[in-house]
Formats: C-alpha cells, structure tokens, sequence
C-alpha cells in the first residue's frame, strides 16, 4: 500500500514539475523590463538564435552635463562608452524554461557575471548573475514595463 501511495506521490510530483514550464514560450523573455531599481530599462530581444538585452532609458541619462558614462568599467578605454544603448546581456539560450548559459554586465560595479534568467510570473523576471559557482550568487527581479509605461 505504501509503495503505491509513493507511487502516486512521485507521479504526481513529476507531472506538475513538468507542467511548470508547460506553456511558457522561448519568447515570453522579449520586452522592455525595469532593472530591481527601476533606474534602468532593458530592452530583451532575441539575435542569432541567442537572448541579449540593452539599456533603452536611464532614470538620469544625464551626469554633470554629459550623456551617463560606463566609469565603473576596469578598462579605462571603455569607461568613457555611454550606457544608453549599452549591451548588458548577452548570451542567453532557452532550456527547460531557463535562460541560461550568458553574461550580464552590472554598470554600476563595472563586472561581468554569468546570468541565468527564470520567468517567476508573465511580468517578473529572476535575473541570477553569478561568479563561478552557481550556488553563490544574486538574484533581483525585472518587471515587466507595461505598454502603456513605454514612452522613452
């Protein structure tokens, strides 16, 4: 009776694990979405069969008079680049409702981490960026910009 009851259980278990994903589109990722902060917004587009997303508004565009720079960046050469239009994800592949397998670049640290992305619900994002191991890491959320919201 016990074996049959484990049964059903890890039946069932596997059925709604299976489902969690069920429905959600490779593409359900494409879109504007506020950063944690909402001092950025990040366009996600798909290009050569891989994910990567840009900043598409800043909160202040503008530092003491000039576009917003990349001044946190390690190499000084590209410290002077602006961050409206920046790439700041790269990389990214759809499996098994993750995107994974990219970078994400934090402007505000000037490092680069590998990114993993999950879809906690049709407007939020889990955007986990990490340094060698996956298990230490930072995860933020992204919401989704409605349409409405979307004037730049």
């Amino acid at each position: 009776m016990k074996s049959r009851q484990l049964a059903s259980l890890l039946f069932t278990f596997f059925l709604i694990a299976s489902f969690s994903s069920f429905g959600q589109s490779r593409d359900e990722i494409l879109g504007t979405w506020y950063n944690t902060e909402k001092t950025a917004k990040v366009d996600i587009m798909e290009k050569d069969g891989s994910f990567l997303g840009k900043i598409s508004w800043l909160k202040e565009p503008i530092k003491n008079g000039q576009p917003a720079k990349d001044v946190e960046n390690d190499d000084k050469k590209l410290q002077q680049r602006p961050l409206m239009g920046l790439t700041i994800l790269e990389g990214l592949s759809y499996e098994d409702g993750i995107w994974k397998g990219g970078k994400i670049y934090d402007p505000k640290s000037g490092n680069t981490y590998s990114c993993e992305i999950r879809m906690k619900s049709k407007d939020v994002l889990e955007v986990k960026g990490y340094m060698g191991f996956s298990w230490i890491d930072r995860t933020v959320e992204w919401t989704r910009v409605k349409e409405l919201n979307q004037k730049k």
